[in-house]
């Protein structure tokens, strides 16, 4: 027995030497990766403004201090975050990761860093941000599209101010619709992702950047192993355009496409059971010009194979205008090659965007945001009676904005007598009224012009 028990344990020792490198190996490799990669993702600290839902007011800010985290994508200091990580922010500082890294130890941490926001793209919940700096470790664009399910990647970011933390996990799913009103296909994973991570990076094996971690679905608040993340493939395009030009254009061929359904199918006697179908196109529109009907089936777009309406939808979404794509229809018992050139899609003008800027829109000593008319307000709001003013686009909820009788929608045409067009000369005029002052505000509301009568604080 004794022999045989020796016997055994020379068998097993080897087998158990060889599981304990494979481990090793994948340690090591994991905490390689981790140090590579970690140095071009930071913290990021904003102070600012954000709405107040209380349940019963609207359109009212309040001041807020909030965290989340970037990613760096150029050397020269460009940081992509999440929209919502940035917006209304007055005061935007990056906290570079400790000097020395992982190290054991390593607790020399850089001055925090003064940023600007460069531009915000709210349809995407993606930011771009720029600090002044030179030779900055960056993280490279991967290949989204390239993510198959069960995939190995690594979450880094700041959950919960805990800087520069990484967990790991695989994708859920690669590409994952979240609610019918939203257009992009997230990348689902099991990565931990925690309150703070908004803005942080998920990288592959390789080490490149194939998402930024966005949101959770969670029932307690913390992390429950279903976090989504921005497929770099719609980071790349943004993060390109608000470079360039501050916003952001989406492409479209003016075809509504629909899911096909069993019922559907077998309705319109329909070639397959699944897939895309076209059931309009605009006459005037890149899809006709191409020769796109309605009925056809949609088979796959550059030689990708479309799955749903959704998909379809995305890919068009984030390409530019004047790209070439190429479509594989069926119409009938024939398969058609087309070709359709897309084009830039006209969104329609928010007249309160700017108050994603409220550094450029805050009348600090008021408590008010204001935007002002020009030629496209008016435009939008034909029934002004005026061509000049402000209009007020939020209020705080404390301080003396409470005190003042000022609604969201209320147009400002003169303080004191004196009328009032730009609204960095009403900021200097504000600013320069001493403890005490009379104010007396001429404002349009509902098309009736009234005065506002106070004192300054």
């Amino acid at each position: 027995m004794r022999t045989a028990i020796f016997a055994f344990s020379l068998i097993v020792s080897p087998v158990l030497g060889a599981q304990t490198g494979a481990l090793a190996q994948l340690s090591n490799s994991i905490r390689n990766l981790t140090e590579r990669v970690s140095p071009a993702v930071v913290e990021i600290a904003v102070n600012g403004y954000g709405a107040v839902d209380d349940g019963r007011v609207a359109n009212q800010i309040s001041r807020r201090e909030s965290s989340g985290s970037g990613v760096i994508v150029d050397p020269s200091g460009y940081i992509v975050t999440n929209a919502h990580v940035v917006q209304g922010a007055v005061d935007v500082k990056v906290l570079p990761p400790p000097k020395g890294g992982n190290e054991p130890g390593a607790r020399l941490r850089p001055a925090p860093v003064t940023a600007r926001v460069i531009g915000i793209d709210r349809e995407s919940d993606l930011a771009l941000i720029k600090i002044d700096a030179a030779g900055l470790p960056t993280l490279r664009f991967g290949d989204s599209d390239g993510l198959r399910k069960g995939d190995i990647v690594l979450a880094i970011g700041s959950p919960l101010g805990l800087q520069n933390s990484v967990s790991m996990g695989v994708v859920s799913a690669p590409a994952r619709a979240v609610s019918d009103d939203n257009p992009i296909l997230y990348i689902q994973t099991d990565a931990s992702i925690n309150p703070g991570n908004s803005g942080g990076a998920l990288v592959d094996h390789n080490g490149a950047l194939v998402g930024i971690n966005s949101f959770i679905m969670t029932q307690s608040g913390g992390n429950e192993g279903i976090g989504f993340a921005i497929p770099s493939d719609v980071v790349r395009n943004v993060y390109r355009q608000l470079r360039t030009k501050g916003r952001v254009s989406r492409g479209t061929v003016k075809a509504y496409v629909q899911d096909i359904t069993p019922a559907m199918a077998k309705g319109l006697s329909l070639p397959v059971q699944r897939g895309v179908i076209v059931a309009d196109v605009d006459p005037d529109g890149p899809a006709a010009k191409g020769g796109l009907k309605r009925r056809d089936i949609i088979l796959s777009m550059n030689g990708r194979e479309m799955d749903s309406a959704r998909q379809f939808a995305a890919d068009i979404n984030r390409r530019p205008p004047d790209a070439k794509i190429g479509l594989l229809v069926q119409r009938g018992e024939s398969r058609i090659a087309l070709e359709v050139t897309v084009q830039q899609e006209s969104a329609e003008w928010d007249p309160l965007a700017d108050m994603a800027s409220p550094e450029k829109n805050l009348v600090p000593r008021l408590g008010i945001l204001c935007i002002e008319i020009d030629k496209r307000v008016q435009d939008l709001l034909s029934d002004l009676r005026r061509p000049y003013g402000l209009i007020v686009a939020a209020k705080s909820p404390s301080g003396e904005a409470q005190f003042i009788d000022l609604q969201p929608g209320d147009v400002i045409h003169s303080l004191n007598n004196v009328p009032v067009a730009f609204l960095g000369v009403f900021q200097k005029m504000i600013d320069e009224l001493h403890h005490g002052d009379p104010v007396v505000l001429g404002i349009e509301r509902d098309g009736r012009y009234q005065f506002v009568a106070f004192e300054i604080e």
